[in-house]
């Protein structure tokens, strides 16, 4: 069996490291905040090309206090409406709502399945204060037109890069969100977020707030929360970082395969340039009969998944937005289907599942 993702796999490499690294944990005795969190927020900021990195508990966190800084420094106010994709993972609208903020869905373009800059402007209120695109299964959005609409309203843009870890383009620096769980590009061995930013102000701010609002131990200038990113799996991300860009690109290398090779009209492949914008968190094709292409491809003893199933408008959780009608993402969602993509696979392994896909 291929699996779609072994992650024991992927961290055999590190694993004596990953021990070493904790019994030098143990021994120092210093399990919050100390000199591995701030290794990492130093690195992570000049890897990323920031000039702040605020480590936090997840990537869930990371965008809902971005929002909830912003609201502290009065540059939004609750009830005010944020753009977001209606094509994303569910807590990319979360972190709206749990900023007392407003999501305002917009259909993505269904060769990128990132957000439609042509779209957004029809869906941009006098309430309207931020736009939070989605870097989605590692591809960057448009940034530049995302960019020059954000500029010509007067808005705030925030990125949700929890998928995009060291994707790369040319355009201004914003706030950035990131995830760190275990299956991403850089994962850690349990939960992990990060913010990067180049504002000062919003760095204090989310410093301030991850730590239960508090710059000076027992001293409580603002409502935090307890958002930190934990020192071990800092330790351990300290381990991995540097590898980032060998991971991206052995990635890069089975799209390319993929993309070259696969020669099935009833796969529609995912759309890329060939440019360093897209880091293939996942691979994702879309098909008409996707149950019966997935059911092939496990007789064939290949593993996939699924990114998403469910749009966030038509979850439970989400029933006010329930009777809404994204047509464009209904059709992603039905379709979609993920191919195995990370360094784990071998040669042998990536052949075997072009030559089953070609199959079908």
């Amino acid at each position: 069996m291929i699996k779609f993702l072994d992650l024991h796999k992927i961290n055999k490499p590190f694993e004596n490291r990953f021990k070493q690294k904790f019994q030098q944990f143990l021994d120092k005795g210093w399990y919050i905040l100390g000199n591995e969190v701030q290794t990492f927020e130093t690195d992570f900021a000049a890897y990323s090309g920031s000039r702040f990195c605020v480590g936090v508990a997840n990537g869930l966190d990371a965008l809902t206090l971005i929002l909830k800084a912003y609201i502290q420094l009065e540059k939004i106010e609750k009830g005010d409406e944020v753009i977001v994709p209606a094509n994303t993972y569910i807590a990319t609208i979360l972190a709206i709502l749990e900023a007392d903020l407003i999501p305002v869905l917009v259909e993505p373009k269904l060769e990128t399945y990132t957000i439609n800059p042509d779209r957004i402007e029809e869906k941009i209120s006098s309430k309207t204060k931020a736009i939070l695109p989605v870097h989605l299964y590692g591809q960057l959005a448009e940034m530049d037109e995302i960019s020059a609409i954000a500029k010509r309203y007067d808005l705030l843009v925030i990125e949700d890069a929890a998928q995009s870890h060291g994707a790369k383009a040319h355009y201004e620096n914003y706030p950035k969100a990131y995830s760190f769980y275990p299956g991403k590009n850089l994962g850690a061995l349990g939960d992990a977020g990060a913010i990067t930013t180049d504002d000062p102000e919003l760095a204090e701010v989310l410093y301030e707030l991850r730590n239960y609002g508090s710059k000076k131990k027992y001293e409580n200038e603002r409502i935090g929360v307890n958002s930190r990113l934990d020192e071990l799996q800092a330790a351990f991300l300290n381990l991995k970082l540097p590898f980032l860009d060998k991971e991206n690109e052995a990635r890069r290398h089975i799209a390319r395969c993929y993309l070259t090779e696969i020669t099935n009209p009833k796969i529609i492949l995912p759309d890329w340039n060939r440019e360093a914008a897209h880091v293939f968190h996942q691979f994702v094709v879309r098909t008409e009969n996707r149950n019966a292409f997935q059911n092939f491809l496990q007789a064939n003893e290949i593993e996939t998944m699924i990114h998403y199933p469910i749009p966030p408008h038509q979850q439970k959780a989400l029933k006010d937005w329930n009777q809404l009608s994204f047509p464009v993402t209904e059709k992603i969602h039905q379709e979609i289907i993920s191919l195995p993509i990370n360094s784990s696979l071998t040669e042998e392994e990536i052949a075997t599942i072009i030559k089953v896909v070609n199959a079908y």
